[in-house]
């Protein structure tokens, strides 16, 4: 499909099956993930790749949702601010964040235009997530999606005209 159309398609799946996700659809959208571009392509993050089965109960400690077990995967995007890029010259920003918040956005064009079903989740308990996760102090959990086949369908899009999103040379 055309960017237009797979921007248009893809949406946030509340419903899964509980079906495998096929080995070669798995390692394209980790490929999606790889090429995902960060500041000085330093990529400064991980994927943990989660397999729903028999961890439910823990990983509903993290977000409460149900939806959020029924896929049979669920990627934890962290980053590694110490390997991030930061922008010393003026503010010291660290753009590990960023870095990975692309990278789900590139697992989550990718994964809809093989027809498979993510969600990006922020939303989630930081504490029960770096125990389970057993991340080490020096690692940010950033986003969670789940993975896999899609038992819904998108409903009609509500954003904002771009009228109210953009600005033309200052604010």
């Amino acid at each position: 499909m055309d960017f237009e159309q797979l921007i248009q398609q893809r949406y946030s799946c509340r419903h899964y099956s509980p079906a495998p996700v096929d080995d070669q659809l798995l390692d394209k959208v980790l490929n999606a993930a790889r090429l995902a571009p960060t500041a000085a392509n330093k990529q400064p993050f991980q994927i943990i790749i989660i397999k729903t089965e028999n961890k439910k109960e823990d990983l509903l400690k993290i977000y409460t949702r149900d939806w959020f077990v029924q896929a049979p995967i669920i990627f934890a995007v962290c980053s590694i601010p110490d390997e991030g890029w930061v922008r010393h010259k003026y503010d010291n920003a660290n753009y590990s964040t960023v870095d990975a918040a692309i990278v789900v956005d590139h697992i989550t064009l990718q994964a809809a235009d093989l027809g498979l079903g993510t969600c990006w989740i922020g939303a989630f308990n930081p504490q029960p997530t770096r125990e389970f996760l057993k991340l080490p102090d020096h690692v940010e959990p950033i986003a969670f999606t789940p993975l896999g086949y899609p038992l819904d369908k998108a409903k009609d899009k509500t954003r904002k005209p771009l009228s109210d999103l953009i600005r033309y040379d200052t604010w």
